[in-house]
């Protein structure tokens, strides 16, 4: 977890820091929604959400713009599943990366993965606003997360979430 914080420090140092010395960014967003995984997919299975168990994700962060086109973003999801009858909190991933706004109303991030589960990987993830309000905006995200790690094989999901940014 130390090296994770190091890195995200020298990431925002690097990103947000002028020649001068002085930290600069344009606007800071927030963002809260709620993640539903899809399809996993492995050598040894594949997973379908609403099958057997539900597992829902409530993803909330924070974006620091440094122009109109480019954010630092900083991600948590926990994770609910819910089976036989019971449901608890399974996972928490940890999601930092760069936004890329690519106009009218789409956005591509690129974000590191990092669960407690003992997962690790990434997730490229594409998002589109779906309504503009005064203070605040919804959008639709679609993620495709690759993980690796803990003694499993490699997998690749994918995720529709649906939130609002402010």
């Amino acid at each position: 977890m130390r090296i994770i914080k190091s890195l995200l420090v020298v990431i925002a140092v690097f990103f947000f820091t002028q020649s001068n010395g002085q930290v600069n960014f344009t606007k800071i967003t927030g963002f809260f929604g709620v993640l539903h995984p899809l399809v996993t997919v492995s050598s040894q299975e594949t997973v379908v959400n609403f099958r057997d168990n539900y597992t829902v994700g409530f993803p909330f962060g924070v974006n620091f713009w440094k122009s109109n086109k480019t954010a630092f973003s900083i991600e948590i999801i926990p994770f609910i599943k819910a089976e036989n009858g019971s449901s608890k909190m399974n996972n928490v991933l940890f999601h930092p990366g760069l936004v890329f706004d690519v106009g009218n109303g789409f956005r591509i991030s690129a974000r590191a993965a990092f669960e407690t589960a003992g997962r690790y990987g990434f997730t490229p993830v594409f998002t589109k606003t779906i309504y503009k309000a005064k203070n605040n905006s919804y959008y639709l995200a679609f993620g495709l997360p690759a993980r690796f790690g803990n003694d499993k094989v490699a997998s690749i999901g994918t995720a529709l979430q649906i939130g609002t940014a402010f």
